[in-house]
């Protein structure tokens, strides 16, 4: 009996199996059209100049120039490593509960947290 077409069968539904795993990344997270909205609905009331949130840290969520300057006690985003950024932290509750954001307001959704989550950890691009 000969194996030979069964093996190169198997090798071939293999493989597909494997190109189907890859092609399901997470799909790539854009701030303009997926996280701007979530800073500008969350925490823009806040986190602007003149606000109490920028008064209290320095941090603005007006655009992304002003999100990657950080606080005025350093950064808040590290591409890459959305689970030491202080931003991450602080909405998705891993931080103090008196410090989370946004503050005196209700948590931001799963859904909403996931957007910045998954944005920084993909590398907190200007896109």
């Amino acid at each position: 009996m000969n194996r030979l077409p069964i093996l190169l069968a198997a090798t071939a539904a293999l493989g597909a199996l494997s190109l189907g795993a890859c092609s399901r990344e997470e799909p790539s997270v854009s701030f303009s059209k997926d996280v701007q909205p979530v800073l500008n609905a969350r925490c823009g009331a806040c986190h602007v100049p003149g606000q109490p949130g920028y008064e209290a840290s320095g941090l603005s969520t007006a655009s992304y120039d002003a999100l990657m300057e950080g606080t005025k006690f350093g950064a808040v985003v590290i591409p890459g490593d959305a689970l030491s950024s202080t931003l991450t932290m602080l909405v998705e509750g891993r931080a103090d509960p008196s410090i989370r954001m946004p503050h005196g307001d209700q948590p931001l959704a799963a859904a909403e947290q996931k957007i910045l989550h998954d944005w920084v950890a993909q590398g907190a691009k200007n896109n």
